[in-house]
């Protein structure tokens, strides 16, 4: 896949990524009541080379909003803590069993298991509590925490990994059960972290149903091309195993609607979250440019 990742969402992402990280290795100087141990693997997991696709949502929404960067940082924050401590959970081996992640090896790998359980565990409690302390004011960060526990917990992402491991009961599998289940597993997670930004932006009821209506379509596109990279990239691209879904006999849209299907789906759905934009106004490109590339993306 040809990466066409344009000049602007280059300079998009080299303003926003920089003061991500720099927040998220803040976020994780922590107090001498951590061991050292479980703050190294915290860090290793968080800190490690990555998109950083949440938290930018987080951040673009929030400026098409009306927002500023500065106000949405801990909500980006508490969002890209929660997704690492996903990806922590869901390469061990009782789940995805990856030993591959970012390009680096994944955290069980490199700390053990157990220490990688904790890492997640205290991921996911940080990020409350720096949702809680950071964003003001406190009606809104109630308003925020309330909406990352729905979209991280049993019937969101939660959920449809739980739907995932267990696999289709009954019929096969289906588009509609396969859509379901990445719309929680995936897609909540997109969702939440647009909703999070308007939220700390103060944004209107037209314009968090218009980001949902985006994330929604985002979400369900970045699975699609999500699944298309592991049939059709490579490792070294990737930054983690290729070709694994198919040896596992996972349900994935490339199995059950062939390639080139799944890439006009995941077309059409870009399509349809751009449009989705509308009542933001100009101020939406941002967001514009972000669904582009997760169409594009080689990684």
């Amino acid at each position: 896949m040809v990466n066409t990742v344009t000049p602007s969402l280059v300079e998009q992402t080299a303003r926003l990524i920089p003061q991500i990280d720099a927040s998220l290795d803040a976020c994780t100087v922590l107090s001498a009541g951590c061991p050292e141990r479980l703050r190294q693997a915290m860090r290793y997991s968080l800190l490690a080379p990555g998109k950083r696709l949440r938290p930018i949502l987080v951040l673009t929404a929030a400026e098409a909003c009306g927002g500023s960067v500065e106000a949405a940082m801990p909500a980006a924050c508490a969002v890209e803590m929660v997704h690492a401590y996903s990806l922590i959970h869901d390469d061990l081996p009782a789940m995805d069993d990856d030993d591959l992640r970012r390009g680096r090896p994944t955290c069980h790998k490199v700390f053990g298991e157990a220490m990688a359980i904790l890492a997640g565990d205290a991921l996911l409690s940080l990020a409350f509590g720096v949702l809680a302390e950071g964003v003001k004011p406190a009606a809104v960060a109630a308003a925020c925490s309330a909406a990352l526990a729905q979209a991280a917990g049993p019937c969101q992402l939660v959920g449809g990994q739980a739907d995932d491991v267990a696999g289709p009961s009954g019929a096969a599998a289906d588009r509609q059960w396969l859509e379901a289940i990445h719309h929680r597993k995936t897609g909540a997670m997109i969702r939440v972290s647009l909703a999070l930004g308007g939220l700390t932006a103060g944004a209107s009821g037209e314009q968090l149903a218009a980001l949902d209506q985006y994330g929604r379509r985002l979400g369900l596109a970045f699975q699609i091309t999500d699944d298309l990279l592991d049939v059709r990239s490579r490792e070294e691209a990737v930054g983690k195993r290729v070709g694994k879904d198919a040896g596992r006999g996972k349900i994935t849209f490339p199995g059950l609607l062939g390639i080139d299907r799944s890439a006009a789906y995941a077309t059409t759905l870009i399509a349809e979250a751009s449009e989705a934009l509308g009542p933001l106004g100009p101020h939406c490109e941002g967001l514009a440019r972000l669904a582009r590339y997760v169409l594009e993306r080689d990684r």
